[in-house]
C-alpha cells in the first residue's frame, strides 16, 4: 500500500501578484544558513592565508552566482542541450526550474578560483569552508524537490513508496527525501567531525576532497532509485547523467587528494 502524497502547494507567499515558491525559500535557506556557518568556522579556526568574515560575507555574493549561473547552465548543457539548441530564449526562464547539481558545483568552484585571487587566499580553504556549509542547501533544496513533486523516484513496492502526481499511477521511490538525508544531514555531519581535527584542517583542500567524493558517491547510489530523466533517459549502459557526472567528481577529488599528497594546496597566495 502506497503512501499519499503530501500536495503541499509549490507556492509558499502569495502577495497578490508576487509568488514566491517554497523553491525560492529553500535556496533563500540554504545561502543564509551557510553564509551563518562560515562565518562560525572562520572564527573558531582562523588561518592567515584563509578567509576571514568579511570575505565569507564578500564571497557570498559571488557563491550565489555561481550556483545559479552554473545550475543553469550545467542543466541546459548536460540535461537538455538540444532543447535549448531550439529555444535559447528560455535558458535565462529559471523560474520554469532546470537546475543541474553538477553544473552549480563547476560554477561553485569558478566562483572560489576566481575570489580567491582577488583577495590572495588560500584557495583549498575557502574551497574547504564552502564544502562544509554547502550540505546545507543540498537539505532545503531536496525538500523543496520533494515538495514540487519533481525528480522522484523509480517505481517501487517499498512500505513507504509513494504515488506522485507526475509520475503516473506507480508508486515509486521518494528519492528526494533520500537526496536530502544523505547528501545534506549525513554529508553535513561527517565535515562538521572532520574540521574539528587540527591535522586535517591543515592540510588545506582535504575537507573538500571528502565532499567532492562523499556527495558524488551518494549520488551515484541514489540514482539506482531515481527515475532517469525522460529526455535522456540511460546515458551510457544503465548508468545516467548523474551517475556519469559523479564519476568525473570522484575523479576530480581523487586528483584534488593527489595535489594534497604533494603539497601544492599548501601555498602562500601572497
Amino acid at each position: 500500500m502506497a503512501l499519499t502524497f503530501p500536495n503541499i502547494d509549490p507556492v509558499a507567499i502569495e502577495l497578490g501578484p508576487l509568488q514566491i515558491h517554497w523553491y525560492a525559500l529553500a535556496y533563500m535557506a540554504g545561502f543564509l544558513l551557510a553564509w551563518a556557518y562560515g562565518n562560525y568556522l572562520v572564527k573558531k579556526y582562523p588561518h592567515s592565508h584563509g578567509p576571514d568574515k568579511d570575505a565569507i560575507s564578500d564571497f557570498m555574493t559571488w557563491a550565489i552566482l555561481g550556483v545559479l549561473l552554473g545550475g543553469r547552465l550545467g542543466y541546459v548543457i548536460f540535461y537538455n542541450a538540444s532543447y535549448y539548441l531550439h529555444n535559447p530564449l528560455e535558458i535565462i526562464q529559471i523560474w520554469d526550474g532546470g537546475m543541474a547539481f553538477h553544473g552549480g558545483v563547476i560554477g561553485l568552484v569558478t566562483a572560489i578560483t576566481l575570489f580567491s585571487l582577488k583577495r590572495k587566499i588560500n584557495l583549498f580553504r575557502l574551497a574547504d569552508i564552502t564544502a562544509c556549509a554547502a550540505p546545507m542547501g543540498f537539505f532545503f533544496g531536496r525538500i523543496a524537490n520533494f515538495v514540487n513533486g519533481e525528480l522522484y523516484g523509480r517505481p517501487s513496492d517499498v512500505p513507504w513508496a509513494i504515488v506522485f502526481p507526475r509520475g503516473g499511477e506507480e508508486p515509486r521511490h521518494p528519492s528526494q527525501l533520500y537526496e536530502g538525508l544523505l547528501e545534506g544531514v549525513v554529508l553535513f555531519s561527517i565535515l562538521f567531525v572532520l574540521i574539528r581535527f587540527e591535522k586535517i584542517r591543515e592540510k588545506p583542500g582535504l575537507l573538500s576532497v571528502v565532499f567532492l567524493i562523499g556527495y558524488a558517491s551518494f549520488r551515484f547510489i541514489i540514482e539506482f532509485f531515481r527515475q532517469p530523466d525522460s529526455q535522456l533517459g540511460f546515458v551510457f549502459l544503465s548508468f545516467s547523467m548523474g551517475q556519469i557526472l559523479s564519476t568525473a567528481m570522484i575523479l576530480g577529488g581523487l586528483f584534488l587528494l593527489f595535489l594534497i599528497s604533494r603539497g601544492k594546496t599548501q601555498y602562500d597566495p601572497a
